[in-house]
């Protein structure tokens, strides 16, 4: 179980909420599937498989994590995304509070390394 923040935005297209990772580094990430958070990514954690492959994915081949999403989307017919709310224009945090959620590795059969 990981501890985050689940965190309440009132911004231009409505109010968001999302999970946020406390004190969270470039490399750490919330996937989504289907607008739900499934999956936890650190892709300098390479004791676990399928962080090492997304590190292949995203840092060797020089893309960002929402392109290699999209290619993952497209080649397992899935829906996964990262969630942020955007820096450009308003927003305004309504509320936050800590929440306990289990967030699994992404599946390895997603991911090969030449996507």
């Amino acid at each position: 179980m990981m501890k985050l923040f689940e965190t309440t935005y009132r911004t231009f297209s409505g109010t968001k909420t999302i999970l946020e990772i406390p004190k969270r580094k470039s490399s750490q990430y919330i996937v989504y599937e289907d607008n739900l958070p499934k999956y936890y990514v650190d892709l300098y954690d390479l004791s676990i498989e399928s962080n090492s492959m997304m590190n292949s994915l995203v840092l060797c081949a020089k893309r960002s994590m929402t392109e290699t999403l999209k290619l993952i989307n497209k080649k397992n017919n899935i829906n996964l995304s990262v969630i942020k709310i955007s820096k450009l224009g308003l927003y305004k945090k309504k509320k936050s509070k800590k929440v306990e959620v289990d967030l699994k590795p992404l599946p390895e059969k997603w991911l090969s390394y030449s996507l």
